[in-house]
């Protein structure tokens, strides 16, 4: 009773493994498959070749005979023309042999005809159908590849889902800050910058002004405007962070 149990547990896990092998790669099982019906074909036409040369020999009797059949029978009409009937006789029976002879290689001929064309047909159908399978051996190979692409591309598709839970999102969440610390200090030495042309600007607007105020006052002591028309404004100077009047 143990034994018989620990047979079945040894002929399960034989099976098991067999399995995993028949099914881890069904493609190359199929090959497999394939090349041994091949190389049974090839066997088939090799020994479908020799039956043939078995034709032909009984083929090559049967011709061999009817020519003996011919010789022969001349032979006895030449006998019984010359009056010779004993030898006439004795080529008579030679002739009967030679005919029994030749009904039974005929008859062997025929089957043998008739077998090798049954095996001919059947070795062609069986060629028929291993091109067939060889298609679809070549279709379940690409059909399988693609379906495996098919499967990684949809395992990839949900690896880069950039949500933030994920290591591709925070690798995102990295990026998109080093980002914006970049353009914070490019926005902030822009604005550095913009702050110095101001005071160059003010700096140029109040030496035209200043320019402007000393040229009417060059035109007024010279006589060539009188104050009231020319309205001076009094100048304003700035000094440092005071402003004198």
């Amino acid at each position: 009773m143990i034994l018989s149990k620990f047979w079945r547990a040894i002929k399960a896990q034989i099976n098991k493994l067999a399995n995993h092998f028949w099914t881890a790669d069904p493609i190359a099982q199929m090959q497999y498959e394939y090349d041994s019906a091949v190389e049974q074909l090839k066997s088939g036409r090799e020994g479908l070749e020799q039956y043939r040369a078995l034709v032909e020999r009984v083929s090559r009797q049967v011709a061999s005979s009817k020519k003996h059949e011919t010789k022969i029978a001349a032979k006895i009409k030449a006998y019984l023309t010359a009056g010779d009937r004993e030898s006439a006789a004795n080529f008579a029976l030679e002739l009967k042999k030679v005919r029994d002879e030749l009904t039974e290689n005929e008859s062997q001929l025929v089957m043998h005809e008739k077998s090798y064309e049954n095996n001919l047909l059947k070795i062609k159908h069986a060629g028929s159908k291993l091109a067939k399978v060889r298609e679809k051996i070549q279709k379940y190979d690409a059909e399988l590849k693609m379906s495996r692409a098919e499967a990684e591309m949809a395992k990839l598709s949900q690896s880069f889902d950039f949500d933030v839970t994920t290591d591709f999102g925070q690798i995102e969440q990295v990026i998109q800050d080093k980002i914006g610390l970049n353009r914070a200090k490019a926005r902030v030495a822009a604005d550095l910058s913009e702050e110095g042309v101001v005071d160059v600007e003010r700096e140029q607007a109040m030496e035209k002004a200043l320019a402007e105020d000393a040229l009417r006052e060059f035109e007024i002591d010279l006589g060539l405007i009188s104050p009231e028309t020319a309205e001076v404004r009094p100048t304003t100077k700035h000094l440092g962070q005071e402003t004198e009047s």
